[in-house]
């Protein structure tokens, strides 16, 4: 099931970008300090140049795995470059991981080199083990450090060539090492650049961590495709997005609810300059948020839907007439069913399972490392199961309905905790809500829940929360207990990570 005829490596979509831009900006970094420095596209190939020098002296080599663990930085992104134009691959882990989870990636990837932070070697280095390693200062844009000899004896990509493998964020259980290829990156790029409409003379902001799917896939990989310019931020900032925005003067943007939230919960003060055309986000938030957030950023910002493993969004809402509560619609160059129990297509309003087809290694995932088994689980067939639920309606626009592990079967009644977290957030004093399924005697599990206040200081009260409930809510779905907390725990990137709810010292409980 192919969708993509005329596959490309990303190495060679860098060379061709280079080729054809080299006198555009490719890269604004702004540091720490908010000082700013630019490279345009030969610039920036200069530097990737150095840096492939510096991992080959290292004995990286086509095939070779590079560990990174840098955060958003200049050192970040050559590495990146020169690792895919050399046909070797990266592992990005959380620059901010502790010790056992680092060393956890480097010995299930054995790589030839280590790229770490000199502030964090006290972490870094216990788990690197005899591993060659280079440090950088993530806010040094001079670089000097790589030497004034840059690399230009490049291989022969192939497309299925291993260019990445991306740790899945771990909410459930032990992360899975997604296998990403040459053309996966290429496929990214053209189909995100096109879903944005993203032109040469476009800027994306970049603020999302440079280790995840996101950042890479939906706005590097599209800005160097589409041969536009990024703005990266060295980190995210919710007081400093919308100023940001305005000061690189950027016209497309990336975010996911949580950092939208927290955009919102800074007071939402409109900043002069900001001239955003489009913004990407993840996961639901309410009518009312999204309002005030399309006020603050002058556009009209799109859902979309996709996993490390979907290669771009495959969802997408439409430009002209986005909808907040849905994911929108096929992308286009995507293949996209809701199945279900029995693997058939389901009639428009049914909730299903997200199926993907495409062509693993070319539009989908190569597979998962060295777990084929897990691999050939995650197929029915032809189509990859998401593990995500949905429904979509008769115009062939989709909403999400959870993931498998989120239905709970209530006295035999399925209950979606999704449905009952967006009635919960749209309490006007809560900033968003969780909610897990808990064991119980009669009714075989209930939901329960946990809510984070708007405002700290006044706080709902659990009766009114409860009351706010039982008008919205059938009684299978009413909370059995609700829980205000401070935050909710989370991934790295945002995603709550559910089982810590349901049960606080699972990470730290010694396994046998």
């Amino acid at each position: 099931m192919s969708c993509w005829p005329e596959a490309r490596c990303f190495g060679d979509v860098w060379a061709g970008a280079v080729a054809s831009r080299r006198d555009a900006l490719f890269l604004r970094f702004e540091g720490p300090t908010g000082a700013t420095r630019e490279w345009t596209y030969g610039e920036f190939d200069d530097v990737v140049g150095r840096m492939a020098t510096q991992l080959v002296h290292r004995g990286v080599a086509a095939g070779s795995p590079v560990h990174l663990a840098l955060t958003n930085s200049p050192a970040f992104v050559a590495a990146w470059i020169a690792a895919v134009r050399l046909g070797a691959w990266v592992v990005p882990s959380d620059p901010m991981a502790r010790t056992p989870e680092l060393a956890a990636h480097i010995e299930r990837t054995r790589p030839a080199v280590g790229l770490y932070a000199h502030a964090r070697a006290g972490d870094y280095l216990p788990a690197a083990a005899s591993m060659p390693t280079i440090a950088f200062d993530e806010a040094d844009t001079d670089l000097d450090q790589l030497g004034d000899t840059a690399f230009t004896d490049w291989p022969r990509l192939g497309l299925r060539d291993r260019a990445a493998v991306m740790f899945t964020s771990g909410t459930t259980g032990r992360p899975k090492g997604v296998e990403i290829t040459q053309a996966n990156y290429a496929f990214a790029g053209k189909v995100m650049a096109e879903a944005a409409c993203l032109q040469s003379h476009h800027r994306q902001l970049v603020v999302l961590p440079l280790f995840h799917a996101n950042a890479q896939y939906y706005s590097f990989a599209s800005a160097i495709w589409a041969g536009a310019s990024v703005a990266l931020m060295h980190t995210f900032s919710a007081s400093g997005f919308l100023t940001q925005a305005a000061k690189h003067q950027a016209t497309h943007a990336s975010l996911f609810a949580a950092p939208i939230r927290m955009i919102l919960a800074r007071g939402g003060t409109p900043v002069d300059g900001v001239h955003l055309q489009h913004c990407w986000y993840a996961m639901n938030i309410s009518d009312d948020q999204y309002a005030v957030l399309a006020g603050l950023f002058g556009c009209k910002p799109r859902q979309l839907y996709g996993m490390t493993e979907t290669i771009p969004a495959v969802l997408t809402d439409d430009g002209a007439d986005p909808v907040p509560s849905s994911m929108g619609y096929v992308t286009p160059g995507c293949i996209v069913e809701v199945h279900d129990g029995d693997g058939s297509p389901t009639e428009p309003g049914e909730v299903g399972e997200i199926v993907v087809g495409g062509e693993p290694g070319i539009t989908l995932f190569a597979g998962y490392l060295d777990d084929p088994e897990t691999s050939t689980a995650s197929f029915d067939g032809a189509w990859f199961q998401t593990g995500d639920r949905a429904r979509r309606d008769v115009a062939g626009r989709y909403y999400f309905d959870g993931r498998r592990a989120d239905v709970l079967k209530v006295a035999g009644e399925n209950v979606s905790t999704v449905e009952v977290e967006q009635v919960l957030a749209a309490h006007p004093a809560v900033l968003e809500a969780a909610v897990i399924g808990m064991p119980d005697a009669v009714r075989d599990e209930v939901p329960v829940a946990y809510v984070v206040a708007a405002d700290p200081t006044r706080p709902p009260t659990v009766a009114e929360l409860i009351d706010w409930c039982n008008e919205r809510l059938g009684k299978a779905k009413r909370p059995r207990d609700i829980s205000l907390v401070d935050e909710l725990p989370r991934t790295s990137v945002g995603k709550i990570r559910k089982f810590l709810l349901r049960d606080p010292n699972a990470e730290t409980r010694p396994t046998t």
